[in-house]
């Protein structure tokens, strides 16, 4: 027996009808922008529609796939992208980024965090403190707000249009967190996507400046966002200026985001 034959044999053997149907559930509304009735579902995979009934409820309840407030189409939700992050590749990216983090702060003397999504909101993955014996830094661990923050608006100004739907509709309200309206979000996205970066006063914290670069991937999305919560000096120390920092902080980003392209090339041959 040849190993085509072999392989056919082993897949033919190890069959699992009900996880090949949620696999093929998540598979197709991957490809979906807007998502699918249950109908069109049961349609486009040819199978019977009250087993993919059943599948879709326990896909639903299990938050891999979510339904539209009318309960008559089905996405695919975050929950996938969440539990890549706790992967390995989470960790390379910790690894990669911890160094260049903390050159960054020994340059600029101010501090910086890197931030990814996790289930609506925003994961402080890295953290690293200024050399000196004044600054501010965001807690290793923390869960902070998706909305209002430099953090957020970077990630979500760029991903693509279906990723950042998901990622409002998972969305939920932090402590102190300011709503805006959708008109206002999406001006503030377009605006940090023709900068490439956003710099704004803090919605947090009087006095603090946050500047925030992406790390992008290979297709050009958001998959971490670096940010440095500047604080002035106003004593007889020269510190380096905002402008100073902020340019060493886009380095730092690009730097990041070449590497994790590298890695994804590599992992792709």
């Amino acid at each position: 027996m040849d190993q085509l034959e072999q392989d056919r044999d082993d897949a033919e053997r190890y069959r699992a009808p009900a996880l090949d149907k949620g696999l093929d559930i998540l598979e197709l509304l991957a490809q979906q922008k807007d998502g699918l009735t249950r109908a069109e579902i049961t349609r486009q995979l040819g199978r019977n529609a009250s087993e993919i009934y059943r599948m879709l409820e326990r896909l639903v309840a299990r938050q891999y796939v979510t339904r539209s407030a009318g309960g008559d189409r089905y996405s695919l939700s975050l929950k996938l992208y969440a539990l890549a992050h706790r992967h390995p590749p989470m960790q390379r990216l910790i690894a990669e980024a911890l160094p260049l983090m903390q050159r960054f702060a020994d340059q600029a003397e101010q501090s910086c965090h890197l931030t990814v999504y996790d289930r609506g909101n925003l994961l402080v993955i890295a953290q690293v403190d200024g050399p000196g014996a004044w600054g501010i830094s965001v807690r290793l661990g923390a869960r902070v707000g998706l909305i209002g923050t430099g953090s957020g608006r970077v990630l979500m100004a760029f991903q693509a249009d279906a990723q950042r739907a998901h990622m409002l509709k998972q969305h939920t309200t932090v402590k102190g967190e300011i709503t805006l309206d959708i008109a206002a979000m999406e001006a503030l996205w377009n605006e940090v996507r023709r900068q490439g970066f956003s710099q704004k006063d803090s919605q947090q914290t009087v006095g603090v400046i946050d500047v925030t670069y992406p790390v992008l991937g290979p297709a050009g999305q958001a998959i971490a966002a670096l940010t440095c919560p500047y604080l002035r000096r106003i004593d007889g120390y020269t510190a380096p200026t905002l402008e100073a920092a902020s340019a060493l902080l886009a380095a730092t980003a690009a730097e990041l985001s070449l590497m994790r392209q590298a890695d994804a090339a590599s992992a792709s041959e």
